[in-house]
């Protein structure tokens, strides 16, 4: 019996092992494409293509071709927002996620490798394997969370989830630092500056479907619980109407969730669209962005821990309301950052880094309190697809923004809308109540 548990507990970890990885494969494809390489250089496409008026016509409709990498990532998310309640409802009814998985990263790590061919005035191109791509993260990142509590006891998984974090932000780093020798370095290795960009763009996409193999390996499928009755789409869409439907019940859990959402869509789309606003409005090259980003990268790890402590002593909902006041006035100083002046966006990339981490994990954190027990697994799917359905409007803001201002620093201060009004909303909810009314112990300090 105890050879048994022993086995069980060492099949357990070995899971977890291989599941970490999956974090390292794909965070290379956060940090290097979406958030330093593709942004800028998919708009330098854009603007090559672009008429004498600015503009592109993508099935004729005219684009400014500064706001084109914007709208790609929003078309992006509406795509991954249609296509995640099916998979997932395919995944409950089978039990078969690892096949899913599969699919989604591989359709994802494919489409970024072929990025390799995005040159001249390609952007149609690039902005169809940007939705291919950003939309197979979204939907590879719902089935990986969703292994968690398989393979974590409940009393495992924040620590599990932890080392999950962690291996990605280490991946992200790592590869930022070769990435930035090959670009910096790039005559020396024979290639020019735009192939170079190239070469990193696909490598995320070979790095993404080789560690891939991990988790592939490692992982295994359950056996559904589900009777199978039900076609996958409609009980995919019939569950997340159930689900908001019973959050209907529990009206200040659903008021935190909009707050969350709100300004989650801010953090998102400063992530996307602060190397274009740092290359075209600023003037700063490529090796200060990558730069800049290994900072955030570093930096959001210690805002956590240090959040997280805060969180401790004044609460998480003050300790959030914080971050957000932080968030604002970083956006404003980004407004009055002189163009040409590396040393001031380091110093807003440091602002950044120490908010990111912990908003987005005391948020997490403090939504698990709200949730009714029994529902977790419910309601985090819910979450999911409900965050994924809302992180559209920031770029769409900022896209629309500077098509009709033409000004990127316009384009980044619309943004602080999002953070002045989840403020409000969070402010709003008495979160010892909603705790309480979802049928949780409420903690000492919250």
């Amino acid at each position: 019996m105890g050879t048994s548990a022993a086995e069980e507990v060492a099949e357990r970890r070995r899971e977890q092992r291989g599941w970490y990885f999956y974090d390292w494969a794909c965070s290379v494809y956060s940090t290097s494409v979406l958030t330093v390489f593709l942004g800028p250089y998919l708009t330098s496409v854009a603007e090559e293509a672009a008429g004498a008026d600015g503009f592109v016509h993508p099935l004729g409709i005219p684009v400014r071709a500064g706001s084109f990498f914007a709208y790609s990532v929003s078309l992006s998310v509406i795509v991954a927002v249609l296509v995640m309640p099916l998979v997932g409802a395919a995944a409950d009814r089978s039990g078969r996620k690892k096949p899913l998985l599969a699919a989604a990263a591989y359709t994802g790590a494919a489409a970024t490798t072929a990025m390799f061919f995005l040159d001249g005035d390609r952007y149609l191109l690039g902005g169809a394997l940007l939705i291919i791509a950003n939309a197979a993260q979204s939907v590879a990142m719902m089935l990986y969370n969703s292994y968690l509590p398989q393979i974590a006891p409940p009393e495992e998984r924040d620590a599990v989830s932890s080392r999950g974090w962690a291996f990605g932000y280490a991946s992200g780093a790592l590869v930022l630092v070769v990435n930035l020798a090959l670009y910096l370095g790039h005559d020396s290795f024979g290639v020019s500056e735009t192939t170079a960009v190239r070469i990193c763009l696909a490598s995320a996409g070979l790095w993404w479907g080789a560690f891939t193999l991990v988790p592939l390996r490692r992982l295994r499928d359950r056996r559904a619980a589900s009777d199978g009755t039900a076609p996958a789409t409609a009980s995919g869409f019939r569950q997340l109407a159930a689900t908001i439907r019973d959050m209907r019940r529990h009206p200040l859990t659903l008021a935190f969730l909009l707050a969350y959402l709100v300004y989650n869509d801010g953090i998102q789309t400063v992530i996307t669209q602060a190397s274009v606003y740092g290359s075209e409005e600023l003037g700063l090259g490529q090796s200060t962005l990558i730069g800049a980003v290994l900072l955030v990268q570093v930096l959001a790890v210690a805002g956590a821990l240090l959040l997280g402590r805060l969180a401790r002593t004044y609460g998480a909902k003050r300790t959030i309301l914080g971050s957000l006041v932080a968030w604002t006035l970083t956006l404003a100083a980004g407004y009055f950052l002189p163009a040409g002046a590396p040393v001031w966006f380091f110093v807003l990339a440091a602002g950044i880094g120490l908010v990111l981490g912990g908003s987005q994990a005391l948020s997490r954190s403090l939504f698990s309190h709200l949730v009714p027990p029994g529902k977790e697994a419910e309601y985090f799917s819910a979450y999911e697809v409900s965050d994924r359905g809302m992180s559209w409007l920031g770029p769409l803001l900022f896209g629309l923004t500077y098509q009709l201002t033409g000004s990127y620093r316009d384009a980044i201060i619309s943004l602080v809308a999002f953070f002045a009004l989840g403020f409000v909303l969070l402010a709003r909810v008495p979160v010892r109540q909603a705790i309480s009314d979802a049928g949780n112990p409420v903690p000492a300090r919250i």
